[in-house]
């Protein structure tokens, strides 16, 4: 076959995601946060937006009016270069002029308050970095609040130790590097020969840097496993015998609850295993945590189940979170009036374009979300009156069929919302569990409820008649579930029980 060019006529169908859909797509998986800080955005990049609570005067959009020029040119200097992704989508992601105008009113749409993110933020952040100590505060003068101390991370807890125990400057930086290889819970993550060769210093240097390190407060820092963590904190309490020694070495006998076997290698009595037992159980395992400063952010639900008094059920979005945009008609009227140059009519153009795209996709999101969940509480309405074990097998495809959309919009919309039910906080995603075949020709289970009838079985059984995974399923069975035995020790170990055996075991030894 001869190489040669030549020109070829091809039909082919594409589906090109234009730049509007990808917008849609993406505010369909923000949840109400994120959205709230998306629209933060919008808001600073758009000048036609307003938020639904603003009430501008014509004296403000006047005063706005005087900066647009400044816009308008800014605008057209970017046609000489290369466009980043917000200039891109402010230029060639509007509606054609064709398209017909959307309700600006936003306020109609949703009444609420405007959602304003905090302006968190630390508050020792920046004020007080490389400024020795000193505040940097305009007016030199600051309330109690911004003097409140913050609390103390392990890495200022330990340094502060190494510059009080430590004087040696080989040792404080062989310190300062072991330091950095602590995980959040307070183990050495890293290999102390790779350091030393890193360092150029002998490895010995380190082991006994390290020594001196292991001997800080919390006890059990800069351990480098789980046993010598527990062996150096019954070092500190002078516990730390041959019997425990032993102990240590075979923790994994401990976990499996094989009391017979640590006896014997341990060489003490029930009695005695027993108080060791309880002593292990009494340290800390990670003593880093007890200065974990994250703050636990509480999860604000999207959507809001409550049941009526004839016995419906009411489904709306959690308004409080919602942010409320409208078109600032008024200004568009006053810049436009002014306009002059091309620049300045395209960029009006645009702004306004960009602003009725962004309140009807907020729009569409917010219908799309209300059919989802709508669909999802009339699916599982016994799930909401009478708990788990009544929980509905349910994919996303019988939701997407069920309100006529396609089964990846379903699964975009349950991406990060929460709903709020009389039975509790639940992520959308909760609600949809595979199927599990009913005995006999019986109706099939959620594989969440068959999870919840396991767990409860596991809780209600007795000391001396503890079932295996074969008694669950001749339970399970005699209840109509047809399962097999590697599924529920599948689903067993997703509740993270123990098997029968060591759960035997754990009670021989409380009861010892």
């Amino acid at each position: 076959m001869a190489v040669t060019q030549r020109i070829d006529l091809r039909q082919a169908q594409t589906l090109v995601m234009t730049p509007q859909l990808q917008q849609a797509i993406k505010l369909l998986e923000l949840s109400n946060q994120d959205l709230v800080a998306y629209v933060e955005t919008e808001l600073e990049q758009n000048p036609l937006l307003d938020r639904g609570d603003d009430d501008r005067s014509g004296e403000n959009s006047a005063e706005r009016a005087e900066d647009f020029s400044d816009n308008a040119e800014s605008s057209a200097e970017t046609s000489d270069r290369m466009l980043d992704t917000a200039e891109y989508n402010a230029r060639e992601s509007m509606p054609d002029e064709k398209d017909s105008p959307l309700d600006t009113d936003y306020d109609n749409t949703y009444s609420s308050a405007a959602a304003e993110a905090p302006a968190g933020g630390d508050l020792y952040d920046g004020a007080w970095r490389g400024t020795g100590g000193r505040s940097d505060f305009g007016d030199g003068e600051y309330g109690i609040e911004q003097t409140a101390q913050r609390p103390e991370t392990l890495r200022e807890h330990l340094e502060a130790q190494l510059h009080l125990d430590i004087t040696d400057p080989t040792e404080r930086i062989i310190g300062l590097q072991i330091i950095d290889m602590l995980d959040p819970a307070g183990y050495v993550s890293g290999d102390l020969v790779h350091l030393a060769e890193r360092l150029g210093c002998p490895q010995a240097l380190v082991d006994s840097a390290l020594a001196k390190l292991q001997q800080f407060e919390p006890c059990g820092v800069f351990a480098r496993d789980l046993a010598e963590c527990l062996g150096l904190q019954l070092k500190e309490r002078d516990r730390l015998d041959p019997a425990m020694q032993t102990m240590l070495a075979n923790l994994g006998l401990l976990a499996k609850h094989d009391r017979n076997q640590l006896m014997k290698l341990c060489g003490v009595d029930a009695e005695d295993l027993a108080d060791m037992v309880t002593e292990i159980r009494a340290l800390n395992p990670k003593p880093g945590l007890s200065f974990e400063t994250e703050e636990v952010e509480t999860v604000i639900p999207d959507i809001l189940v409550n049941r009526r008094p004839d016995g419906s059920w009411s489904v709306e979005l959690n308004t409080d979170t919602l942010p409320r945009l409208l078109v600032n008609q008024q200004y568009h009227t006053l810049v436009s009036s002014k306009a002059s140059s091309k620049a300045e009519k395209e960029y009006i153009s645009d702004r306004l374009a960009a602003a009725n795209w962004l309140v009807k996709t907020l729009h569409q999101r917010a219908t799309t979300i209300m059919k989802v969940a709508s669909e999802i509480i009339r699916q599982q309405e016994m799930f909401l009156l009478h708990g788990v074990q009544h929980l509905k097998p349910l994919i996303r495809r019988d939701i997407a069929e069920a309100i006529g959309m396609h089964e990846s919009t379903v699964s975009r919309v349950t991406t990060n919302k929460y709903m709020a039910t009389p039975r509790g906080l639940f992520e959308l995603r909760y609600f949809f569990s595979a199927a599990i075949q009913g005995a006999n020709g019986a109706d099939s289970h959620s594989a969440e409820a068959v999870r919840s009838r396991i767990k409860d079985l596991i809780d209600s059984e007795p000391a001396n008649d503890i079932l295996s995974d074969d008694k669950l399923v001749s339970i399970l069975q005699g209840q109509g579930v047809d399962i097999a035995r590697r599924t529920v020790a599948k689903y067993r170990e997703s509740l993270k029980i123990p098997s029968s055996v060591q759960r035997r075991r754990e009670k021989a030894l409380r009861s010892a």
